[in-house]
C-alpha cells in the first residue's frame, strides 16, 4: 500500500528517527504492521529512543514488541542513554514486555546506564 503510493518508509531524522519508531512508540499496531510490510528497517537507529523496539518497550506496547521481535528486531540494541529495551520495560513495570524480551534473548547484564551498575 505505501510503496504503491511512492512512500519511502525509511526516512531518518528528527526526535523519533523513523516512522516505524513513531508508530511503535505510540503502540499503533496497524501502522507498525503496514510499515514493516512496506520494508521499514526494523533495526534503524537514531533519534531520542534509538530503536523502534526501545520505543515500544518504554511504552509497554506488548503487541508491537512481539511484532518487532518476530521481524528480527535486535533485542539488545541500545536506546536512549545507551539503555536497553529490557531496562526500560522493567523500569516501567511492563511485565509481559519483559517476558517477551527475555524469551527473545535479552541480555540481563546489558544496560549501559550507570543507574543499573552494581554498587
Amino acid at each position: 500500500m505505501l510503496h504503491g503510493k511512492g512512500a519511502y518508509v525509511n526516512t531518518l531524522g528528527g526526535d523519533y528517527s523513523s516512522e516505524l519508531q513513531v508508530a511503535s512508540g505510540g503502540g499503533h499496531v496497524r501502522v507498525v504492521e503496514m510499515l514493516l510490510n512496506a520494508g521499514a528497517y526494523v533495526n534503524a537507529q537514531g533519534g531520542y529512543y534509538g530503536t523502534a523496539l526501545y520505543a515500544a518497550s518504554i511504552g509497554g506496547h506488548q503487541q508491537v514488541v512481539k511484532m518487532l521481535l518476530d521481524t528480527s528486531a535486535d533485542v539488545n540494541a541500545p536506546g536512549e542513554e545507551d539503555r536497553s529495551a529490557l531496562f526500560v520495560a522493567s523500569e516501567g513495570g511492563h511485565r509481559q514486555v519483559v517476558k517477551l524480551l527475555l524469551d527473545a534473548g535479552a541480555n540481563l547484564g546489558k544496560c549501559g546506564h550507570q543507574r543499573c551498575r552494581r554498587r
